[in-house]
């Protein structure tokens, strides 16, 4: 298995004193520490993807039910009163936001 990136900056990736990527603990693992960006220069994550992404396998959540116990069911009458106290907003997004981001209608 392999990764492959083209950079827009094809000497951007050349400085071997900023050597980044490492070969991970497996055969096919690679290890990056830092922050990766697709279709965007300034990821504020450890990795940020602008655009749509497509997954041909599971996306794990470590919020599943595999990570919990003592699930049981709760007063529903009780839940809808907390919920009628969540403050709604409506908001638009910066102008210098929604350009880096793709997006049209803010």
């Amino acid at each position: 298995k392999y990764i492959c990136f083209q950079a827009s900056n094809p000497g951007q990736f050349e400085n071997d004193s900023d050597v980044l990527w490492q070969r991970g603990h497996g055969p096919d693992m690679t290890v990056y520490h830092g922050r990766v960006g697709i279709n965007t220069d300034a990821p504020d994550e450890a990795l940020v993807v602008c655009g749509n992404a497509k997954v041909m396998g599971r996306v794990m959540h470590p919020s599943d039910s595999r990570a919990k116990q003592n699930i049981r069911e709760v007063d529903t009458n009780e839940q809808l009163r907390r919920i009628a106290q969540i403050k709604l907003v409506e908001y638009d997004y910066k102008p210098e936001f929604a350009s880096v981001m793709g997006i049209n209608n803010t």
